[in-house]
């Protein structure tokens, strides 16, 4: 049986994934050239090409790639940045944990499905012994280890930090300290420090610069956005750099990609997913319909991080785009909203048609943000205006209700005051159709 389940893992990758052959990949040796290939030979739009820079300049970007099966298409620097400067990665670096999770499972290291206490030992929480035991690092790389995130500060990886919320496996949330904990699990199963079992197996075999420093109690990466596109890379080409296995389990590497858990289906190993119908996002548990990203294709995934941090996958395009810079104007964990807006850049650019990937919400929120007053009105594509029955509910980031009314009437739009609300990111919600806006 388990032999049947690989073999069609493997065929099922196949089918969703570019033959590693048919893409280039640069030399490992940093500074060599990586081949490039021109808008004008992919029959590209390149009128568009100086709106996409302008709006990246306009979001306070630093470095933005674009490759097409391995070959740069796009790439552009911003102020003092250069080809050569390094930047963080912020939590886009957790794929680069779950891919390094997964190699030291391959080395017989560990098992994901181990508990956390046979690396961390014994009351690496402050939970009681029987539930600190239904945590697993599977738990840790999916967002579902059940630990409270209502404490002061959810990077603490202290044990008076890590208290009880639910069992492990029946809650997601973003909680970004247990994620931070599978680097101590690492490194207590392979015997290494992290940053040398990195360089190992990933950083130094793909021509990587860059290294991991802590800030905190986080582990941050810093890279040029060209090591940041390598690893994009490395994924498209499903594991391979050329002739050269760097993930030999190709069953971890489907899991880590594709939905993990039934709470969040847009939430693999510490990757974002596209196309899967509903998503959660940080800071609160409300599950919304839809596509994460919009305008990408069904099929994209994506490392992303705060203020913007984007490294964008597409196997059925052969696309990779690296974004990295300061905070676009979200001050958010993740810039699901500016992901998209790329996306639609380079649609433009790039001549193709994502019009079944257009958001399914039949309103929009204007101004946003707002200090006093939003108006909520339709779209302007012939959809129904709000039913009498219908009430616009607003959300905290906690997924906490603070105001609920009634249309009263059939309108097409609807003014409400938020002058007394305090300024935050809140959403939106009529019937089943959600939107996001900031109170200033």
């Amino acid at each position: 049986m388990r032999i049947l389940i690989t073999f069609f893992v493997i065929i099922l990758i196949a089918t969703v994934t570019i033959n590693a052959d048919e893409l280039y990949f640069p030399p490992i040796v940093i500074g060599q050239k990586w081949e490039t290939t021109s808008p004008e030979e992919l029959g590209w739009n390149t009128d568009k090409i100086p709106v996409l820079f302008n709006y990246l300049e306009d979001k306070k970007s630093k470095g933005f790639i674009v490759l097409k099966d391995g070959k740069i298409v796009l790439e552009k620097y911003f102020g003092n940045f250069t080809q050569d400067s390094n930047w963080y990665w912020a939590s886009a670096g957790k794929t680069l944990t779950a891919a390094l999770a997964g190699l030291a499972q391959e080395e017989g290291f560990l098992n994901i499905n181990d508990k956390t206490s046979i690396y961390l030992g014994e009351s690496w929480t402050s939970l009681t012994k029987d539930k600190e035991d239904l945590i697993t690092i599977r738990n840790q790389l999916t967002m579902t280890t059940g630990l409270d995130f209502n404490v002061e500060s959810t990077d603490c990886t202290e044990p008076e930090c890590l208290k009880y919320k639910a069992d492990a496996g029946s809650q997601w949330y973003y909680h970004n300290a247990p994620y931070t904990l599978i680097e101590n699990v690492i490194e207590e199963a392979s015997g290494e420090s992290y940053n040398q079992y990195f360089f190992r197996k990933i950083r130094n075999r793909i021509g990587m610069n860059g290294a991991w420093f802590k800030i905190g109690y986080n582990n941050v990466y810093f890279s040029t956005p060209r090591s940041m596109a390598r690893f994009g890379l490395l994924m498209l080409g499903n594991g391979k750099w050329g002739e050269t296995e760097i993930f030999s389990d190709k069953n971890y590497l489907f899991d880590m990609i594709n939905t993990s858990n039934d709470l969040n289906k847009s939430y693999g190993y510490l990757w974002w997913l596209n196309g899967k119908g509903s998503f959660m996002v940080p800071q609160t548990s409300l599950v919304f319909k839809g596509m994460l990203f919009s305008e990408a294709p069904e099929d994209a995934y994506a490392a992303l991080g705060k203020d913007g941090q984007c490294l964008h996958v597409s196997p059925s395009t052969g696309i990779v785009w690296v974004r990295m810079g300061e905070d676009p104007g979200e001050n958010l964990f993740v810039s699901k909203d500016f992901s998209s807006n790329i996306w639609k850049y380079l649609n433009d650019i790039m001549n193709t048609e994502m019009s079944v990937y257009e958001s399914e919400n039949n309103f929009y929120v204007s101004p946003n943000p707002a200090s006093d007053f939003i108006t909520i009105q339709f779209s302007n594509k012939g959809l129904q205006p709000f039913a009498a029955t219908e009430k616009v509910q607003l959300f905290d980031m906690l997924g906490l209700e603070v105001m609920s009314v009634g249309t009263g009437l059939d309108l097409s739009t609807q003014r409400i005051d938020v002058s007394h609300l305090p300024a935050g990111v809140y959403f939106i919600r009529i019937g089943d159709k959600v939107e996001k806006f900031v109170k200033m």
